[in-house]
């Protein structure tokens, strides 16, 4: 949930320019684990897709389509759909998916934490409704643990954070 005074992004038109803006442009960082990317789209996930002429439409296309529609992201409750996208997008689904059952399980819902968006998982979610601060702690917690694995990751902490915060 990202709010712009008190409007709430729950559909993909608004929250993929949100996206968009935090993926930036054109990146080919050898240090970034995302390689060469633009609007955020790996080359590495997109292999025939010209990354550096890709177009704010074309980046759009695909987030449409592999990441809202194949993620679920209209079954989610409203005020989790940004987050989730924003984690599918930045994470990978099964990341995203952890997330969103440790912020359940912090509840007592007791689901196996194996990155599936099952019907026991979207149950969960709708009966725990775990909040937007809950699932962003367990966001943030995803990125300490990578940073402590990949300690050259650690550059990038402030800007997931950052981010983390504002979706």
């Amino acid at each position: 949930m990202v709010q712009l005074g008190h409007i709430m992004l729950t559909k993909f038109e608004d929250i993929i320019e949100i996206t968009l803006h935090h993926e930036g442009g054109y990146v080919n960082d050898p240090d970034d684990l995302g390689g060469e990317t633009n609007f955020g789209i790996a080359k590495r996930f997109y292999p025939d897709v010209d990354i550096k002429n890709l177009t704010k439409d074309e980046a759009s296309d695909i987030y449409r389509r592999d990441y809202w529609d194949k993620n679920k992201v209209d079954e989610m409750p409203e005020q989790l759909r940004h987050i989730y996208f924003d984690m599918c997008v930045n994470q990978g689904k099964g990341t995203a998916v952890k997330v969103l059952q440790r912020a359940c399980n912090s509840k007592k819902a007791g689901l196996k934490v194996d990155g599936g968006l099952g019907p026991k998982t979207l149950g969960a979610i709708k009966e725990y409704n775990p909040s937007l601060p809950r699932v962003r702690c367990y966001r943030l917690k995803h990125y300490y643990d990578l940073v402590n694995r990949k300690p050259e990751q650690e550059r990038f902490l402030f800007g997931w954070y950052r981010r983390t915060m504002e979706v």
